[in-house]
């Protein structure tokens, strides 16, 4: 591409980050990776009841974690600042008044009961709900005149004759009859902004080149490309991901199992995992094995982005947390289980305990499961039918050989009691962890301290 390419990210700091809004973020880094272009982050807080600081410090944080950091935005700095639309108010009034004084939008008095009947009338008679211009020929002296009377208006774009077309970046050509949409509100009658204007003027003021957004913003693109063509201002390259979807077909939520970025962090999922899945949740990759972002970013193109539905798998985001997770060094191991090792591992034990139980675990709670098994005196209760697997003998002979290494203990028990195999090994991890299946028990019992086994055995 013969320029240089900006996309940006422009969540609402009304709630925590989901998968939804990550896996678009995500698509416009990976797609400004792959181009070296500059990717913007902006804060769109116009909403000033639900707009919390708190959420604004976690969108940072989230976005942070995943490791997908902007060159532009809040904390980053540039020159298209400020980054926060609660501090733009200024700018949008300029545009205005320029659309005022070129005849381009009017104020509209129409009341919210006025335009229920006009749109229940239009669906009875089998037509699209729209504004029908109720408010567009006032004179201006009938403005006066409600002004006067304490109305408060709001502001509409008057809509030009004809058709908006444009080049969906996901979608391909796509045509919208100006007349099927209406004059529509771009300011509201307390004086602020709507997405609908400000966000397409931050995008052309910021330099913008690309955007990639949801499909449910498919029918916002046209009015923003007549504001911005009306305005003479640069109209960036529009692009409309299919929507994340549960098993039903409807759109993600937290019955389908979503959780936010924080509890998937919480719970202990890694960043590697998330952007993985992510990556290719309406997106196609040849490559199936763990990538970078550096490589997921290589490997993005657009025409691999799909139009059907991206139905969430929630067994999909586990096979990727297992697969992050053998993918760690143990530097990156001993972070991750920063808060197991220091309370249940000593110190000259935690490489060997990672390198145990990395294998068998996707998540720190099943890396403490082990550490408590391994290194507490914790006793547990065999069933029935796993107790029967236990003899006397058995459980005597361990005892009087507790003290030898692992290889000679097994060859003692296999000479004296003529055991091999699953009948000498499965009741061997019963007694010692409670568990049919887990870790290589050769580690398990070079980690165990004697006393633990002793115990264990004791207990049986």
């Amino acid at each position: 591409m013969p320029f240089s390419i900006k996309t940006r990210f422009a969540p609402s700091p009304t709630g925590v980050m989901h998968l939804g809004n990550v896996r678009t973020a995500l698509f416009n880094w990976l797609f400004t990776q792959s181009q070296s272009g500059t990717f913007l982050l902006r804060i769109e807080d116009t909403d000033l009841e639900r707009s919390k600081q708190e959420y604004t410090d976690g969108i940072l944080r989230d976005l942070k974690w995943l490791g997908l950091t902007w060159q532009e935005g809040p904390e980053a700095g540039g020159k298209n600042g400020p980054y926060f639309q609660s501090a733009r108010q200024k700018i949008y009034d300029q545009y205005y008044d320029h659309l005022l004084e070129q005849n381009l939008a009017y104020p509209c008095f129409c009341s919210e009961e006025q335009l229920i009947r006009s749109r229940n009338l239009q669906r009875a008679a089998g037509k699209p709900p729209r504004y029908t211009g109720t408010c567009r020929h006032l004179t201006k002296e009938q403005i006066e005149e409600k002004i006067k009377q304490g109305l408060k208006p709001v502001l509409r774009f008057k809509i030009p004759e004809g058709e908006t077309e444009f080049d969906d970046l996901v979608r391909g050509v796509q045509k919208f009859q100006n007349n099927d949409i209406g004059d529509f509100i771009i300011r509201r009658a307390n004086g602020s902004s709507p997405f609908m204007f400000c966000s397409c003027i931050d995008d052309a003021l910021m330099g913008v080149t690309h955007i990639l957004r949801g499909e449910d913003h498919l029918t916002n693109t046209p009015r923003q490309i007549m504001i911005l063509q009306a305005l003479k201002l640069f109209v960036p390259h529009y692009g409309h991901i299919t929507l994340i979807v549960g098993h039903d077909g409807s759109p993600l939520s937290k019955r389908h199992g979503s959780l936010s970025i924080h509890d998937l962090r919480e719970q202990g999922y890694l960043a590697e995992a998330i952007i993985n899945y992510l990556a290719r949740l309406g997106h196609h990759y040849e490559n199936d094995a763990l990538m970078s972002s550096a490589e997921l970013a290589e490997n993005f193109k657009l025409e691999n982005l799909n139009k059907s539905p991206a139905r969430f798998d929630m067994q999909q985001l586990n096979y990727w947390q297992k697969e992050a997770v053998h993918s760690l060094t143990i530097n990156d191991a001993e972070i991750w289980l920063s808060d197991v090792l220091k309370k249940f591992v000593p110190e000259n034990r935690k490489e060997l305990f990672l390198n145990t139980v990395l294998p068998n675990i996707r998540f720190p709670l099943e890396a403490m499961h082990w550490a408590e098994i391994i290194f507490t005196d914790k006793l547990f209760s065999l069933k029935d039918d796993d107790q029967k697997k236990i003899s006397l003998q058995f459980l005597e002979m361990l005892k009087n050989n507790l003290t030898q290494d692992y290889q000679t203990l097994i060859q003692t028990l296999k000479t004296q009691l003529n055991l091999k195999g699953k009948d000498l090994f499965e009741p061997l991890r019963l007694v010692f962890t409670g568990e049919e299946h887990g870790p290589e028990l050769k580690q398990i019992l070079e980690l165990m301290p004697n006393d633990i086994k002793r115990k264990r055995i004791e207990n049986q």
